[in-house]
């Protein structure tokens, strides 16, 4: 019976269990060490870096302009919304008038309905008096019939407003959530680019923000000509002068996505507010302000006409003259002076 016994598992001890926890451990150290590896963020150069944020401050950029376009229409459908409310309000408030009109004629009817018309006529002292009395109660009918279908048509009316009231809150609902989901992700964008930003020394930030996207400029340029006298700017027109005026009292001020003035700008905020100080209203987004007049070539440009950038157009400022403009770069740069050459150029137009 002994032959057919399972040997006996020896457990481990002395030398042997030292060895096997100290090969256990080193396994798990191991492990780790390479899983931390794997994680870990690499080591980027300055130019890497550079690269990097460029590309973040486009695509947040390009967000913005989205994010303005879906505030601009969500403003646009909260007007609606109160115009239909108040056109509702007006309605309804005649419907009631209506039908208390209605209301007192069918109780009068009701006291004087209880008695046959022949015996009226019968009974009445001058059959003259009662003759002229009823073709006037028939026109009344005629009368009440028709107050009748208008109080009907103010229902209909009404229903079709409400139905058009709730499809703008339906609509106000898609560019709230187009808000959400843009502002996240410019948010988003921003923050990996000021995290890969802090990677560098204070001197490697100074020196790549100045080539980061739309950065290029020369901020001592754009200090000294916001002193420029309002009536140095030569312009096609006294409303593009007003226009660049605008612009270079705002050089210098902070780059804030979705702001259009008084104190900080995106760069489709900046230009709508400087026309908007010249009396004329430009549409919120890139998009939308390069149809909002002439086209015009590189080679026609003349103060005050919008130049465009990028293919996708997400970029705009304000020529202002000698191959210069003025525009609201990106968070690392305030409102600046740059060439229009330093970013690739789309188109132009001149709005007034």
């Amino acid at each position: 019976m002994a032959a057919h016994r399972k040997p006996r598992q020896r457990s481990l001890s002395g030398h042997t269990a030292r060895t096997a926890a100290t090969l256990a451990l080193a396994g798990a150290a191991s492990g780790a060490a390479l899983e931390g590896t794997g994680h870990a963020e690499p080591r980027l150069t300055p130019a890497q870096v550079k690269a990097k944020v460029d590309r973040l401050y486009h695509d947040a950029e390009i967000a913005t302009e989205k994010y303005n376009g879906a505030k601009e229409k969500a403003e646009a459908a909260e007007d609606r919304i109160d115009a239909l409310q108040d056109e509702a309000a007006r309605k309804t408030q005649r419907l009631d008038s209506a039908r208390t009109a209605l209301g007192s004629a069918a109780t009068a009817q009701y006291r004087t309905g209880g008695i046959a018309p022949a015996v009226q006529l019968a009974l009445a002292s001058d059959p003259d008096d009662y003759l002229e009395r009823a073709t006037l109660a028939d026109r009344a009918n005629s009368r009440q019939a028709a107050a009748v279908e208008g109080v009907r048509e103010q229902l209909r009316e009404l229903d079709r407003l409400r139905a058009e009231a709730g499809h703008e809150r339906d609509e106000l609902d898609d560019q709230r959530a187009r808000l959400r989901s843009h502002k996240k992700n410019i948010t988003g964008k921003l923050a990996s680019a000021e995290r890969l930003l802090k990677r560098l020394t204070a001197e490697q930030q100074t020196r790549i923000t100045e080539g980061l996207h739309g950065g290029s400029g020369d901020d001592s340029a754009s200090r000294s000509s916001r002193d420029l006298p309002r009536g140095a700017v030569k312009a096609p027109n006294a409303r593009a002068a007003q226009a660049v005026s605008f612009a270079h009292g705002a050089l210098g001020s902070p780059y804030v996505w979705g702001a259009a003035g008084p104190d900080a700008f995106d760069c489709s905020g900046l230009t709508q507010a400087a026309y908007r100080a010249a009396g004329i209203s430009l549409p919120r987004t890139t998009y939308t302000q390069i149809n909002a007049g002439r086209r015009v070539s590189r080679a026609e440009l003349a103060p005050g006409d919008l130049v465009f950038f990028y293919s996708g157009l997400s970029h705009v400022g304000m020529y202002v003259g000698n191959g210069q403009m003025i525009h609201a770069p990106n968070p690392s740069a305030p409102v600046r002076l740059a060439p229009v050459d330093s970013m690739p150029f789309a188109g132009a137009t001149r709005v007034s």
